[in-house]
């Protein structure tokens, strides 16, 4: 038995585009932000002149839109480890970000995602080591170890302003709870303040008031400096 043939139409929907031409959704957006696809010119729809154009380069319009789709944090420092067979800390993504190497494309769920075609042809694997150096991220309780210091120490750093979190995520252990996170690169920073005695702060007992607690309180609008 032959298989149906898809009647032409006079003018096609977003749906209908693209599913005639088997591309995802994901392929189809990213398609039209590229303008490798027309935008839509018959009120919201497109003519069948632009779909039987499309239609005719749709094996060279797949491998320019790539293969990966836009992904949140997670599965892109898993992508770029994979590439690149080296450890990708979380925070990777988001430091590439902040660094201008790789574009964020809206969120999902409260979730960043970052850009899939760039990720798919991303070729300096330095910079994903920098990136994964500097970005790390660390829970509250995790940095405070990083820089030996006490609970309380580590409140005097965030009230005096010498350090903010970067970013934040969701626990995974208790459902609605949102949980800070720092950076590498902020711990790093600190690290190297010439206001902090750490010979001082480190060796001050339990029980006894810390040094930090003589930090001035930094005004809420106050950026990090040190």
């Amino acid at each position: 038995m032959t298989a149906a043939v898809s009647k032409p139409l006079a003018s096609y929907g977003p749906i209908q585009f693209r599913d005639r031409i088997g591309l995802a959704e994901w392929q189809f957006e990213r398609a039209l932000r590229l303008a490798l696809i027309p935008p839509a010119d018959q009120g919201g729809r497109w003519s069948a002149a632009i779909f039987t154009d499309v239609s005719g380069r749709v094996d060279a319009l797949r491998e320019q839109v790539g293969t990966l789709p836009d992904v949140g944090a997670a599965r892109a420092e898993q992508h770029l480890a994979e590439r690149f067979g080296i450890t990708v800390h979380p925070g990777t993504a988001a430091e590439l970000a902040r660094r201008g190497h790789l574009p964020a494309r809206g969120e999902y769920k409260g979730h960043t995602l970052y850009c899939g075609l760039t990720l798919e042809r991303f070729a300096d694997r330095r910079k994903v080591a920098r990136a994964s150096a500097a970005g790390r991220t660390y829970t509250r309780d995790d940095a405070a170890r990083f820089l030996r210091l006490r609970s309380a120490d580590f409140d005097h750093l965030l009230r005096a302003g010498l350090l903010a979190h970067s970013e934040t995520t969701m626990s995974t252990w208790h459902k609605g709870v949102i949980v800070r996170l720092y950076r590498q690169a902020d711990l790093d920073r600190v690290l190297r303040s010439s206001r902090i005695d750490w010979a001082a702060v480190r060796e001050t007992p339990a029980g006894h008031r810390s040094p930090l607690a003589k930090l001035p309180t930094a005004p809420v609008a106050e950026k990090v400096a040190l």
